[in-house]
């Protein structure tokens, strides 16, 4: 511990990074009591929390403009330099003013100048700022003693970065809320995120957003030139976004010292911290000068403060004005320009219905301190001081009270958590004024109770902005990938969860499709390379699984298709693994899997192969047993030509064909060949020649598939589910444009080939050795068709109705006679002495229908 001289004040300065707070907080927490004044209110919570840890909560005290913290017996307070309690009656030990150099600020040096002319502990009084000040403690403090700190690690310039390649745990700093969200934006893109710190944001928020980026759930904070004062954060490099700021009046360069102030926030303790700029920022260059002065903490002296009376008089509001006006004594003072509570004083004290209302010191001095209110929403002179004047019309009659219904309605108005990141930020801005007026103990009747409900309407604001920032600014999923990028993304956990999605430390980062790896749908272009590039360190083992997976599921998990593109495919658990295409025959087509399969380990990757093409062999083996039954005969050489043809074009054809488009071959088939043509199971019917099996739905599903799959088009449309599912009757409106293999179209109906030749038998078994008979309609009535597409069949078939007899209805007791069937003159083809030998071959030729 550094040892002091009995000197009352001390000045302790230095650059950054240098324990000039830790020192402070040592040397309070050595007294019977203390003080310390902050320049933020973040900065008095954070040591407020450590010195709650080290002398227990009901000895320390928070004191700022909108929280007031006070158990009875506090002995240690941390408070914001406009709120220490000093002229309250309170005598304390040790008294420290921290980043007092702030009293060369436009806006608040005046109340810095002041705590560094006035504010004295009882044993020991600690003034801590940037070696600038130096001159103006010895001018102002003779009798301080001035200790210089140095810093304890290497502070250097490190160029001009893009924001895509800023190291990580780097902060940009940027001087306004629009170009903090711009620049949290862009990382969001670039880097998964950011944490935002503003001097604006609540303690709850900031301290959640700091701790997000000190957990590592972020590498990058974006800040205002808040970071500068004292927030303390693992930061390696400061990157400026800007080195112009607004600073209430005018928009102007950072001095050198404020440079300084923020750059120094990079590195800790022993740890050395780079600088430098943001690429593409053209206000945000240095200087080969300014550079040379912040690495070496080289900067010129302060000439002065600002200054303005503390020692007020409250005789009247002009007596009062005149104070706030006088000018300093001191040749290294100078005055303050008009700050909002004097500007707000002389426009209410302009106004003669107020000023008439403030008569007497109690009421000047109670008016100031209304004044004083400071503008949380910077609203300006003109609206501020129209609020104040609506707050003084309660407090300056009556009981002098604020209405609990007036307040407890303007904190209700405010307590909502919908909106986007402006909108909470500016409900946090109002209710901050609201919590400060409910810790003025004169200006409400039940302040404990306004309190209370102001700090939990903005604990639930902080939350709710919290979220939001994390929910604008921050891409979890791209963040830890980068920081598994970044060194060994082969640790990072990958994991393939419920529903296919694949994570990586828990975040989604796409999900399987089949085997393919898919992006999240969400993720930016930007991202798609780095989630891939992530995904496929891990894809192997896992793809390993999911083949094993496949086996393991058996037949019933495969299935076939038309994929998005309506082509012939395979599919496993819904997801396409392959396509079908041309093979050497209709009936075996081959399989190509997906180029996604590839990705799996070689072994894994036979071995599934090795399962769908046997799966596929057995599945069309079964399904297609008809059609490569009649391939395989069209194929024998030993069949003539005629019924090699006509199995050809059978099978061409679906399984059904019109007799009338092969009778020309059907016309030279002799004995044999008809009994071939009966062992295949193809039925030459009156009207039409089909193979039963093969107008079976199953069957006709996967011929549809194989021939699309041989043609190399899409597949078809597919067919109303009636048609598909192929029923006895059906409207012939629901059948393909270009007709349907196993359906005869009758009129406004279609009937399948097989029932339409079942009822034409079933005519012909009526009609026996009869010249005239009639026509049971019981079973075309069962099958669903209509008496008018029923004699339609009929006279297709050769039927001539004859008569009716009396008191019938049509279709019923109707007489029909046979006149047989008028074939279409086609010339027959002759059978060469080839086929003839051919078809007497047929004679021993077996066969086999699997």
């Amino acid at each position: 511990m550094t040892r002091f001289s009995p000197c009352p004040v001390t000045a302790v300065l230095g650059p950054t990074n240098t324990g000039k707070t830790h020192l402070a907080i040592e040397r309070m927490c050595a007294h019977s009591s203390g003080l310390i004044g902050f320049p933020l209110r973040l900065l008095a919570r954070e040591v407020y929390d450590r010195v709650v840890r080290i002398k227990g909560p009901n000895e320390v005290a928070l004191v700022t403009g909108e929280e007031r913290i006070v158990p009875p017996g506090a002995r240690w307070f941390l408070s914001t330099a406009e709120s220490m309690p000093l002229d309250q009656g309170r005598d304390f030990a040790f008294v420290a003013i921290d980043e007092a150099q702030l009293g060369a600020h436009p806006e608040r040096g005046h109340v810095f100048t002041d705590r560094i002319l006035n504010a004295r502990g009882r044993d020991e009084t600690m003034i801590l700022g940037s070696e600038a000040l130096a001159p103006m403690v010895r001018t102002l403090v003779p009798d301080a003693e001035i200790i210089s700190r140095p810093r304890f690690s290497t502070l250097s310039y490190a160029g001009i970065k893009k924001l895509s390649r800023l190291p990580p745990r780097s902060a940009i700093v940027a001087f306004s809320a629009e170009e903090v969200y711009a620049v949290a934006e862009m990382l969001r893109r670039f880097r998964g995120g950011a944490a935002v710190v503003m001097g604006a944001l609540s303690p709850a928020t900031r301290n959640a957003q700091v701790a997000m980026y000190q957990a590592g759930e972020v590498d990058y904070l974006v800040a205002t030139d808040a970071i500068g004062m004292g927030l303390n954060m693992d930061v390696d490099h400061v990157a400026f976004a800007s080195l112009h700021k607004y600073d209430g009046a005018r928009r102007r360069r950072l001095t050198l010292s404020e440079m300084a102030q923020i750059a120094g926030r990079a590195g800790r303790h022993q740890r050395d911290g780079t600088f430098g700029s943001v690429a593409g920022h053209h206000d945000a260059q240095f200087t080969d000068e300014e550079i040379e002065r912040i690495e070496q903490h080289s900067f010129p002296p302060l000439k002065s403060l600002f200054w303005r009376e503390s020692r007020l008089r409250f005789d009247s509001l002009g007596t009062l004005i005149a104070d706030l006006e006088r000018l300093p004594s001191s040749p290294v003072l100078k005055p303050a320009p008009e700050a909002i509570d004097l500007a707000v004083l002389r426009r209410l004290a302009d106004d003669p219905q107020v000023a008439a209302s403030v008569r007497g010191q109690a009421a000047v001095r109670r008016f100031w301190s209304v004044c004083s209110l400071p503008d949380f929403q910077h609203r300006g002179p003109e609206h501020h001081a129209s609020f104040v004047s609506q707050l003084w019309q309660h407090l300056g009659q009556g009981a002098g009270h604020i209405p609990v219904d007036f307040i407890a309605r303007k904190i209700a108005d405010l307590d909502s958590v919908q909106g986007d990141v402006e909108k909470l930020g500016a409900r946090i801005a109002a209710i901050r004024t609201w919590a400060y007026v409910a810790q003025r103990r004169d200006w409400l009747a039940d302040p404990a109770e306004m309190a209370g409900r102001a700090r939990a309407v903005e604990e639930r604001l902080s939350d709710a902005l919290h979220r939001a920032l994390a929910q604008r600014f921050v891409d979890r999923r791209t963040a830890v990938l980068l920081r598994g990028l970044g060194g060994d993304a082969s640790l990072l956990p990958v994991t393939l969860e419920a529903g296919d999605a694949l994570c990586v430390d828990g975040e989604p980062i796409g999900h399987l499709n089949g085997f393919s790896f898919v992006v999240d749908a969400q993720a930016r272009l930007a991202d798609r390379k780095l989630l891939v590039a992530a995904a496929d360190r891990h894809l192997p083992g896992l793809l390993a699984r999911r083949a094993r997976d496949l086996i393991a599921d058996g037949a019933d998990a495969l299935s076939l298709g038309g994929d998005d593109k309506r082509r012939p495919a395979v599919f496993w658990r819904g997801q396409r693994i392959g396509l079908i295409l041309r093979g050497p025959s209709l009936a075996t087509p081959r399989f190509q899997s997906d180029r996604a399969l590839n990705a799996i380990p070689r072994p894994d990757q036979d071995a599934l192969l090795a399962h769908v093409v046997a799966w596929l062999d057995d599945h069309l083996r079964k399904g297609l047993a008809p059609v490569r039954a009649l391939t395989k005969a069209a194929d024998d050489k030993r069949c003539p030509g005629p019924l090699r043809a006509l199995l050809v074009q059978l099978v061409e054809a679906g399984g059904a064909m019109a007799r009338s488009e092969l009778e020309p071959l059907i016309a030279v088939l002799d004995a044999p060949a008809r009994q071939v043509l009966q062992r295949l199971g193809v039925r030459l019917g009156s009207l039409d020649v089909f193979c039963a099996s093969m107008i079976r739905a199953d069957g006709q599903r996967l011929m549809r598939l194989v021939r699309a799959a041989r043609a190399g088009t899409p597949l078809p449309d597919a067919d109303d589910p009636a048609v598909d599912a192929l029923r006895t009757v059906v409207p012939a409106s629901l059948l393909p444009a270009q007709g349907h293999p196993a359906y005869r179209v009758l009129g406004d109906q279609a009937l399948r080939v097989d029932m339409a030749e079942k009822l034409i038998r079933a005519a012909h078994d009526r009609r026996g050795d009869a010249a005239s008979f009639a026509i049971d309609p019981a079973l075309a009535i069962s099958m669903g068709l209509s008496a008018a597409n029923a004699e339609r069949l009929m006279r297709a078939a050769g039927f001539r109705r004859e008569d009716a007899r009396s008191g019938g209805s049509a279709g019923q007791d109707m007489l029909w006679r046979w006149r047989g069937l008028a074939r279409k003159k086609k010339q027959a083809i002759a059978a060469s002495p080839a086929d003839r030998g051919h078809f007497a071959a047929l004679k021993e030729w077996k066969v086999a229908i699997g």
